[in-house]
């Protein structure tokens, strides 16, 4: 009975918040454009299939995404596990000793990521846009990476204790100097993929996992530490896809280069 009631409840909370997107949707298509709704009936049935998948993924992040995330989190930094892991005592721990979390946090930023269906879709209409030159796999593998090393590092981060600003800064200087020699076709798409990863499945697992380790290492502070996770989710991405374009760019020279010295060799 108590979890229709919040089904219900997360279920009204959702049709208010789709409301004004609605309203928006239909005041432009009926009183800007002046031009009727066309399959207004289909519109309508959408509009409700949105509403439902709304709500009851609200209702699995309650009970199943943010729970494990912290779960994983707590298991993974207890002192008893990680004993059995370490030559050192529980009391005197180092950062070396969470090597489990950082692993724990590389797969499910790579795994997250390669799920996400934004990120699918973003794959699929830049290869169609490019003509095939920008692959699908190779788009999601490149932002999978690049999430994975940025949530892996975001943990040590908070491990560690450093400030987070001075990543972010590093970051972005690097992002800079990578779009000024980066391939031109890629660097829109490259800061699109910032984005998109963080969306419908990546957010609430990483942003439990920081949460939980904030409350389960000694020292920190969950509100000061245990949110940041999302920007470095955000940032590598871009710096993987834009290297992944100047690796490729570099073998495909390099390969034209070598093409061309071979009738010259033959001569």
């Amino acid at each position: 009975m108590e979890f229709v009631l919040q089904l219900v409840d997360i279920t009204l909370t959702t049709i208010k918040d789709v409301i004004p997107i609605a309203a928006i949707i239909f005041g432009f298509q009926l009183f800007v454009i002046r031009r009727p709704i066309p399959n207004l009936k289909r519109v309508l049935i959408g509009f409700a299939y949105v509403i439902i998948g709304l709500a009851l993924f609200l209702l699995g992040l309650d009970k199943a995404l943010f729970p494990i995330g912290r779960l994983m989190a707590e298991q993974l930094t207890n002192p008893t596990f990680i004993g059995q892991w370490s030559d050192g005592a529980p009391g005197a721990l180092s950062w070396q000793d969470y090597y489990w979390v950082y692993l724990f946090a590389f797969a499910i930023g790579a795994s997250t990521t390669i799920a996400e269906p934004s990120l699918i879709a973003v794959a699929i209409k830049a290869n169609e846009v490019s003509g095939g030159a920008i692959g699908v796999w190779g788009l999601r593998i490149a932002v999978a990476l690049g999430v994975a090393v940025g949530i892996s590092l975001g943990t040590w981060r908070i491990v560690t204790g450093y400030p987070i600003h001075w990543f972010i800064i590093a970051g972005y200087i690097v992002v800079v100097i990578q779009t000024m020699w980066a391939p031109k076709m890629i660097v829109p798409l490259a800061y699109d993929s910032g984005g998109v990863t963080t969306s419908t499945v990546t957010v609430p697992l990483v942003a439990a996992l920081g949460l939980g380790l904030a409350e389960t290492v000694p020292g920190r502070s969950a509100l000061i530490d245990g949110f940041g996770l999302i920007a470095f989710a955000s940032l590598f991405p871009m710096i993987t896809v834009m290297g992944y374009a100047q690796m490729t760019e570099w073998f495909t020279r390099r390969r034209n280069a070598m093409a061309d010295a071979e009738p010259d060799t033959l001569k």
